[in-house]
């Protein structure tokens, strides 16, 4: 025995030499071609105190699906369209929607021009346009809201270095006198409309690979410029364009701005954060953390590239946390259908929340612990929701549990005794479920496909309730008592062949076990368990029975409107699968 440690040693010696616990081997890739974040922007160092903060509020939401979502797609959408997005958005509680780029297209002026002519706004929201730092398309914006009450007009313009020698040609200099004559422009507008109540916007493109300090300078001009004020604040909005850092970082960046801003009461705080690096709901987290008051996303993170930032994932996680998101989910199917239909987009299955699968369970480990979470919800309906595997519960957001639970060749016992209770009425015996399973994973291992409610019923009415080709046929029967004593008498069937029996017992199951004895058949009844069905279900009752035939256990099941007679089909039909 120690020759064959030291062997076994010395070949583990041998394969770590060798291989160093399996470490990732260099790939083909050219990955020299790319710099590190750090390498294009320093973020100032600073004590940070985002990481202990938590998120206890809702932030304003501003949903940008008719602006940035459409401009995303292959088949942008008409007026039709954006209307009934529009109306959604509203209906939900935004109180701020982008509602386009009115410079851009006929289509997205012109939709601008049906909410100032034809659409009756709610006093409590305000629509937000876009425009770039052009005096022609800044006049043409102005034109599109001509008639409205209030507004926002958002002013953008790309800011990073990159940006700057590469797109643009322009210097910083060059780029703030560009700004600076903008938004000087807007303001003249705006003064020209003392009936209506404008507020300005801007966005430093590209914010995410800009210098901080040339951000800090370009935002606290406009704020001097604006005259912001916290009755008419402005709103500084800071995009991660195209994600390139991990989270953290674009806290930082926030967090900078957060405490150098001037006017700091007088500035709306917002952040816009793309998803390039699939990060960016944690972006939008982090950065409500350092001080973002303000988040601009879209419906379940439409939008370029790899999209917008999920406003449904954002406020479902605040939701998920005890904190009111103040944005209306109650129904999530109606948002999701609303979104797909207008954006000609589908919704992944998975996606958080709102897919279709995503509160869908098909392991059986799973499970197994839903439904007992749902029974210890179900005892205690008043205390907080704890039900493993579901962060919410799903009827808050329109779901029912018909779908919490599905069975495929992955599920377990518990999952499918749990739908035939649901759907069924059936409640199978914990000791049963695991026959009962072998019989429904067979089936879907076959089939290759999931199993319906309906079908797993019929698996049970096929295996217990109606046994093929059944040996034993009961044709006509009679119970009695007298005194202690219970007789049976009946007439069977057994291959083929009629026969008068009898038997008598301490129960008229005993009875029915001691004639079927008499017939040469062995019955012993280990475990019975009777029901009648769940309310809904029917009048009947549903009996199991765990019997010793000839040696071989096996359960057997009966359903009648009569608890005796459901039993003594439970046990013949124990006879018959023995």
């Amino acid at each position: 025995m120690p020759c064959c440690r030291s062997s076994l040693a010395d070949r583990s010696a041998g394969a770590r030499s060798m291989y160093r616990w399996n470490p990732q081997a260099p790939s083909p890739m050219p990955f020299h071609r790319y710099r590190p974040y750090h390498e294009r922007v320093n973020v100032p160092v600073q004590e940070r105190s985002w990481p202990g903060r938590q998120l206890t509020e809702a932030p304003l939401w501003v949903p940008v699906d008719l602006r940035d979502g459409n401009q995303a797609l292959a088949e942008p959408m008409d007026t039709g369209r954006k209307r009934r997005l529009f109306d959604l958005l509203v209906r939900m509680g935004f109180k701020e929607i982008e509602v386009g780029y009115p410079s851009a297209s006929r289509t997205d002026f012109d939709f601008v021009r049906h909410l100032v002519t034809d659409v009756e706004l709610p006093d409590d929201v305000t629509p937000v346009v876009f425009t770039p730092a052009k005096p022609d398309l800044i006049e043409r914006t102005f034109d599109s809201v001509a008639g409205l009450s209030r507004a926002v007009v958002h002013l953008y313009i790309p800011t990073s270095r990159v940006w700057r020698d590469v797109v643009l040609g322009r210097s910083r200099a060059e780029i703030r006198e560009t700004v600076r004559e903008a938004a000087t422009h807007m303001a003249r507008l705006a003064d020209a409309r003392p009936d209506a109540h404008i507020r300005f916007q801007f966005a430093p493109e590209t914010f995410n690979l800009t210098e901080p300090d040339f951000v800090l300078e370009l935002c606290d001009d406009l704020t001097e410029l604006w005259d912001a004020s916290p009755d008419r604040p402005v709103t500084h909005n800071l995009p991660s364009t195209v994600e390139i850092s991990t989270p953290n970082v674009y806290a930082d960046q926030i967090e900078y701005m957060h405490r150098h801003l001037a006017r700091r009461d007088s500035v709306i705080l917002s952040v816009h954060p793309h998803n390039d690096r699939g990060t960016g709901v944690a972006c939008a987290e982090l950065a409500v953390l350092a001080g973002a008051q303000r988040v601009e996303g879209c419906l379940f993170g439409n939008g370029e590239r790899t999209g917008n930032v999920d406003l449904v994932t954002l406020a479902m996680n605040l939701y998920a946390q005890g904190v009111d998101p103040k944005i209306d989910f109650s129904d999530i199917d109606a948002v999701r259908e609303t979104v797909e239909h207008c954006n000609r987009l589908p919704v992944h299955p998975r996606h958080p929340y709102g897919g279709d699968l995503v509160y869908t369970a098909f392991s059986g480990t799973h499970q197994d612990a839903i439904s007992k979470g749902l029974a210890h919800r179900a005892a205690h309906p008043d205390g907080p929701w704890e039900v493993p595997y579901l962060p919410i519960d799903p009827v808050d957001v329109g779901r029912t549990y018909e779908a919490v639970i599905r069975v495929n060749s992955q599920s377990g016992k518990g999952g499918m005794a749990y739908l035939l209770k649901e759907h069924h009425g059936v409640d199978l015996p914990r000791d049963m479920r695991p026959e009962y399973a072998k019989v429904v994973q067979e089936a879907t291992d076959d089939s290759g496909r999931e199993a319906s409610p309906d079908e797993l019923y019929e698996l049970f009415r096929g295996t217990y309730l109606e046994p093929a080709n059944p040996a034993v046929v009961l044709t006509g029967w009679s119970a009695t008592v007298d005194g202690d004593v219970h007789r049976f008498a009946c007439t069977v069937r057994i291959d083929g062949d009629a026969r008068e029996i009898e038997g008598k017992g301490n129960g008229p199951l005993a009875a029915f076990a001691d004639a079927l004895g008499a017939a040469g058949v062995s019955v012993d009844i280990l475990d019975f368990t009777q029901h009648a069905l769940a309310e809904g279900q029917g009048s009947e009752a549903v009996a199991c029975v765990r019997c010793r035939v000839d040696g071989t256990e096996v359960w057997g099941a009966g359903r009648d409107t009569s608890v005796l007679t459901a039993s003594v089909r439970a046990v013949l039909s124990a006879v018959n699968r023995a």
